[in-house]
């Protein structure tokens, strides 16, 4: 009778999920055509932080190396993304696809060296990467506008549609990336680099090329961050290095993957979804304590959710409708 009733509850979790996402799709499709301009700027945002986070997962998740300043291909996907259209006219998605390649080969060169680091010197190493770019971009005067800033083209669009053009990118991306992490949680790499966060030295000695693997891991990473740097330059149609190198962003973008749980799918989206929404409730009445208020929220998940969100949610409903996992029966005893 117990093995007919799991067997009965493993048949209709599946349908569930379908049903889950379908209504979910429907429900992300309406949003710009339902939806006032604030909440789908709400939206479109919380989808970027979204293809970062995941970014960030894949080298700090998986592979164990905290990439503090991974914000720097994010910089350099606008920049790139920026000067490509202003200056060289190119189209917007020819641009975009280069600024992603251009990050994750930024990252391929400078991989080779600063991932032979460890713990915190690699910290250091990437927040000190992400602060030379960024005072590069400012004394290129006349390639990236220098500390002036850059200006894009503005998009011929009416508002509605401009809002749901760039809403529709982003969510695109973040749908790609979120099925990129997943396929890579159950591909021979992605086992290769969670051996590495393991024990990078046994991983070594079984055969794995620890460097590389690295290397490939952190250029996955830019490439993503990078087109989402790309699609916020456009968006906003002009930038400046102090708001695309920010800080605060790897700040935000670390919380958010702690809170939902890192080297999981579905924990950056979750962790995202908590912090950015929340954000909306909190940075219009304290907007001077932001970095205060992110520092006690890292505190309180460190101690009190270290597994992140998905490993609290992973025996409720919601995590048996978006579990991946089947349910076993249990084998008969032979007497």
């Amino acid at each position: 009778m117990m093995a007919t009733r799991l067997t009965f509850l493993g048949k209709i979790s599946r349908p569930l999920r379908l049903i889950a996402y379908a209504a979910l799709a429907i429900l992300l499709g309406l949003i710009p055509f339902t939806a006032d301009g604030y909440w789908v700027r709400v939206c479109t945002n919380f989808f970027m932080f979204v293809i970062m986070v995941e970014g960030v997962n894949i080298i700090s998740g998986y592979t164990g190396y905290a990439a503090l300043g991974n914000v720097v291909f994010f910089g350099i996907g606008a920049y790139v993304t920026a000067i490509l259209m202003s200056t060289f006219g190119l189209d917007f998605f020819i641009a975009l696809i280069l600024a992603g390649i251009v990050a994750g080969a930024f990252a391929f060169g400078l991989g080779m060296p600063i991932l032979r680091t460890k713990g915190h010197y690699f910290v250091m190493a990437t927040i000190g990467l992400n602060e030379l770019v960024k005072q590069v971009v400012s004394n290129l005067d006349s390639l990236t506008g220098g500390g002036k800033g850059i200006s894009l083209p503005i998009p011929s669009m009416p508002p509605r549609i401009n809002y749901a053009f760039f809403y529709f990118v982003m969510l695109a991306i973040a749908i790609i990336c979120v099925f990129v992490v997943y396929r890579l949680s159950k591909s021979k790499f992605g086992y290769g680099i969670r051996c590495i966060k393991a024990n990078e030295q046994a991983a070594g000695v079984m055969g794995i090329n620890t460097t590389m693997y690295k290397a490939l891991a952190w250029t996955l990473s830019a490439f993503f961050t990078g087109l989402a740097g790309g699609v916020y330059a456009y968006w906003q149609t002009f930038i400046e290095p102090p708001v695309v190198f920010d800080v605060v962003f790897a700040i935000k973008m670390f919380l958010m993957l702690l809170l939902g749980g890192q080297g999981t799918v579905l924990g950056p989206v979750i962790g995202t979804f908590v912090v950015e929404f929340l954000g909306e409730l909190i940075w219009g009445h304290a907007a001077d304590l932001q970095l205060g208020i992110l520092g006690t929220l890292v505190i309180v998940v460190v101690l009190f959710v270290p597994q992140g969100l998905v490993e609290v949610t992973r025996n409720k409903t919601i995590g048996r409708i978006f579990s991946t996992r089947r349910v076993k029966e249990p084998q008969p005893v032979e007497f």
